[in-house]
């Protein structure tokens, strides 16, 4: 190891300075053989490339329950990586438990409790505390962001395996009982979705019978757009990506951490070969050489789902990468997505140059999110009239609401563009939950913003809610009631948004900081609230910070009264 590395050039103080003599070698970045061969061991004869870093770091987690600082030395000295480096994206993540030196060990279970808006609404924090000090020294509880099963609210997580409608007896059952890992489910498997046509599309287009343009051309007609919240036209962006020069990589971003969304999860944990196929059919319109598929570190069902069916695929074709997340929702910003894939914390990059000129390892990147490529083939197999005709009300396409919170029936719901919160309700929820009204509602997830119920017959698509200072994203409802707390939901989505900032730029670090301390006074600085407000969405650098104070706006706007402003306009 180089001098630089080890520490053992810092030059000493002088006897006479009075000052405290540095160490020759600093404590906890020494790898003793020990280290160095248990490490060996978790990476077998996997490459020691500096993107799969987080990949490393998570087979020791797996394997301890934590991240021990001579392990993450070892780990270091292997990837030819200095200490500072890899312990940076260890601590990013919020899924790595770095043991520093001279620390004691932590539990080696870990028990997150959800406590985003729709668990919170279903008792997330009573239920934390009745688990806290109960589960014994094997286990520790921490309070989680969303973890994608809004519809189950209140969800735990006891390990990898999540508790559904969570209640106290039953997680401390799943402690003791050792229930720590997914539990499969029924799919559609490789022989299923081959027996249904599945793969047919994508041979008629490797065989020439079908050409990349007409592919295009097809997405470009039915008008679909990019399903992860932006709403980008889909033909467009591979278009773009296509006429860069090569060569060429797809990053499929299937980090669905938005509050109150969970569609990508179903499509993946039920249909995951429609998926494949998409992303297979995409890489080979853009030509790309690579296909890296980002998934959250929530949804190991899926990953484990992915990775059985991805080795039953025949050989040729894109290598497909599966990389994991390790709890980083602004991992679902592409630019930070790209700087995951390569192995480093997720920091959004400054535009231009954009991805799909300079993305993942500098090369043109196709970005696409993970139900934009599941109806891929649907499209182009019943054809674009198909799709445009599916909307409602003017819009074009359909959409899976991830529906929770006061319905009756809450889950994905895959209905008409443009429908209306109230016909969604009425004709896919069952309506409100028994003894509910509706009196708010979030049509985009936690930076969607938050409407009242007098808007409910507005139609929910792109462009038709920029207008009331909202927007759909990834149209994750959440439906509130008189039993909610409007102050209280804002206050939890900015709680959210001070948690999973990067801390890259200053008007969101500390302006979600900020924003969260002035809305836990009883009396609201509005003036000060909008001020803080313009500065993060005028100067953040990613869409986090821009939108993280769309709800506090959109409630002093339509719920005046709920800030101290009856009768004034927000």
């Amino acid at each position: 190891m180089s001098e630089a590395l080890t520490g053992s050039s810092r030059r000493p103080e002088h006897p006479g300075s009075g000052r405290r003599q540095a160490r020759a070698l600093p404590k906890g970045r020494q790898a003793g053989p020990e280290a160095r061969q248990e490490v060996e061991a978790l990476l077998g004869d996997s490459p020691r490339h500096r993107d799969l870093l987080i990949e490393y770091l998570h087979r020791i987690q797996d394997r301890h329950g934590q991240i021990p600082a001579d392990l993450l030395a070892a780990l270091a000295e292997l990837l030819q990586l200095s200490y500072a480096e890899v312990y940076e994206v260890a601590t990013f993540y919020a899924h790595f438990d770095v043991v520093k030196e001279g620390m004691p060990p932590l539990p080696p279970l870990t028990v997150r409790v959800c406590d985003s808006l729709t668990c919170a609404m279903h008792g997330a924090a009573a239920l934390h505390e009745a688990l806290d000090g109960r589960v014994g020294l094997e286990a520790r509880v921490v309070r989680a962001p969303c973890l994608g099963l809004c519809d189950q609210a209140p969800v735990v997580e006891v390990g990898h395996h999540f508790l559904h409608q969570a209640r106290p007896e039953a997680v401390l059952e799943a402690i003791r009982q050792g229930d720590t890992h997914p539990h499969m489910a029924d799919y559609v498997d490789l022989d299923r979705y081959r027996a249904a046509g599945g793969y047919r599309l994508l041979e008629r287009l490797g065989a020439g019978a079908l050409a990349a343009e007409a592919v295009i051309a097809a997405l470009e007609h039915g008008g679909l757009r990019g399903l992860g919240g932006a709403g980008f036209p889909t033909g467009r962006k591979w278009r773009a990506v296509r006429e860069q020069p090569g060569p060429r990589l797809l990053a499929v971003n299937g980090d669905e951490g938005e509050p109150g969304t969970f569609k990508d999860r179903h499509y993946l944990n039920t249909d995951p070969h429609r998926f494949l196929e998409g992303t297979l059919i995409a890489a080979h319109v853009v030509e790309a050489e690579a296909v890296y598929i980002y998934l959250r570190d929530e949804y190991p069902l899926a990953r484990e789902i992915l990775t059985r069916e991805i080795a039953k695929l025949p050989p040729g074709g894109p290598a497909l990468h599966l990389r994991r997340g390790a709890g980083a929702y602004i991992c679902g910003e592409e630019s930070a997505l790209l700087e995951s894939l390569e192995g480093k914390r997720g920091l959004p990059r400054h535009k231009p140059p954009f991805p799909f000129q300079r993305g993942l390892f500098g090369r043109p990147t196709l970005i696409n999110n993970v139900e934009t490529l599941y109806w891929v083939r649907d499209i182009l197999e019943r054809g674009p009239e198909w799709w445009a005709g599916q909307g409602r009300h003017g819009s074009k396409g359909l959409r899976s609401f991830s529906v929770s919170g006061r319905v009756r029936e809450p889950g994905v719901k895959l209905a008409p563009a443009g429908i209306t919160l109230r016909e969604l309700l009425e004709e896919y929820c069952g309506g409100m939950a028994e003894g509910h009204e509706l009196v708010a509602f979030l049509p985009g997830g936690a930076s969607g913003g938050i409407l009242p119920a007098s808007l409910a017959d507005l139609p929910l698509d792109f462009g038709t809610l920029e207008p009331h200072g909202c927007f759909i994203g990834s149209a994750a409802v959440i439906v509130l009631s008189q039993a909610d707390d409007l102050r209280a939901a804002a206050l939890n989505l900015m709680r959210f948004f001070e948690d999973e900032s990067c801390g890259q730029c200053t008007p969101c670090r500390i302006g979600t900081q900020k924003a969260r301390l002035l809305m836990e006074r009883e009396q609201w600085d509005l003036p000060l609230l909008r001020e803080l407000s313009e500065v993060m969405r005028e100067a953040s650098i990613c869409g986090l910070g821009q939108a993280a104070s769309n709800p506090l706006l959109s409630l002093l706007r339509h719920f005046p009264e709920m800030a101290g402003e009856e009768g004034q306009p927000a």
